[in-house]
């Protein structure tokens, strides 16, 4: 037995009728006729006394009637405001990046996101952890990765690229003019292991060179290794959308631009992932939205 079978039954004991149901429903009277009579089967109970004039409820029928019709209203308000919520964003969106482009990229946006959509209530769980998706009811990650793995949904925010940056006064003092010159400098090392060890370059005829690298100062997440690059430490290894703000400003000076450059992989992106393309709630196609129109360097589909 099923709520929509319970559901036509009260429309029929409204109507009175199997045939105005059908007409209503757009379906064959025998549709209905089946229906009620796979209710009654289920239930082991005569509801409807039926002759080629009348149709009218029997006792049982009354007395399923009177339970039916709260349960098929809540029902159909269930369907009401599901549709609503399909239409107008609200809800908490729960939201995780990485700590530097959560802090760099996703905090001052958020002043025009919560104007746009004053509706949704915003968790942002800002992590270096890829956090379970489904574990911890995460509706939106932004995750930094050559391409995405796993049961999700992904789609390419932006484009990244590393930079080799230092700030202009430790470059007066010990120019860095060609990847070999890494090698006259202590560099600062992000925590992740590849970085530490040797950074690659790719000429612009496509040639690639491993150029090792040293230092002794290593430091996690990305946002305090551009602070100590920018206090004249040494150079870094960061990505453009956390330093172009600070090269464009003179705090830091693009290095090497020549070449291509990472500890990774040469094409890396941002992603947006979540659970599930079914179904995607209001508040989640807002925020991707929005982020497709605001965050500079995005893709707009």
């Amino acid at each position: 037995m099923e709520t929509k079978d319970l559901a036509l039954f009260a429309e029929v004991a409204r109507l009175g009728s199997f045939a105005a149901v059908a007409k209503a429903r757009g379906i064959d009277p025998s549709a209905v006729s089946r229906i009620v009579a796979g209710l009654e089967n289920a239930l082991g109970l005569r509801l409807f006394q039926r002759t080629t004039r009348r149709l009218s409820l029997t006792e049982a029928g009354d007395m399923i009637l009177a339970r039916a019709l709260p349960l098929t209203e809540e029902m159909d308000r269930i369907a009401a405001e599901a549709r609503a919520a399909r239409r107008v964003p609200t809800g908490t969106l729960r939201l995780t990046a990485s700590v530097a482009f959560g802090q760099a990229r996703i905090v001052p946006l958020l002043p025009g996101f919560r104007a746009r959509c004053p509706g949704i209530a915003l968790e942002c769980l800002f992590t270096d952890a890829n956090l379970d998706l489904v574990a911890e009811r995460i509706d939106l990650a932004i995750r930094l990765a050559p391409e995405i793995e796993g049961d999700v949904v992904a789609a390419k925010l932006m484009p990244t690229r590393y930079r080799v940056v230092a700030a202009p006064g430790h470059l007066a003092r010990k120019p860095l003019h060609q990847p070999a010159d890494l090698a006259r400098h202590a560099v600062l090392m992000f925590a992740l292991r590849p970085f530490r060890t040797r950074w690659l370059f790719r000429d612009p005829a496509g040639a690639v060179t491993e150029q090792p690298v040293h230092g002794d100062i290593v430091m996690s997440p990305a946002g305090a290794l551009r602070e100590a690059a920018i206090a004249g430490l040494g150079p870094a290894l960061l990505p453009d959308w956390l330093v172009d703000e600070d090269i464009a400003a003179g705090r830091l000076a693009h290095c090497l631009q020549g070449w291509d450059v990472t500890a990774t992989r040469f094409d890396t992106a941002a992603w947006l992932v979540y659970p599930s393309r079914s179904f995607l709630p209001a508040k989640v196609r807002e925020m991707i939205s929005y982020l497709r129109e605001t965050l500079p360097g995005a893709r707009l589909g």
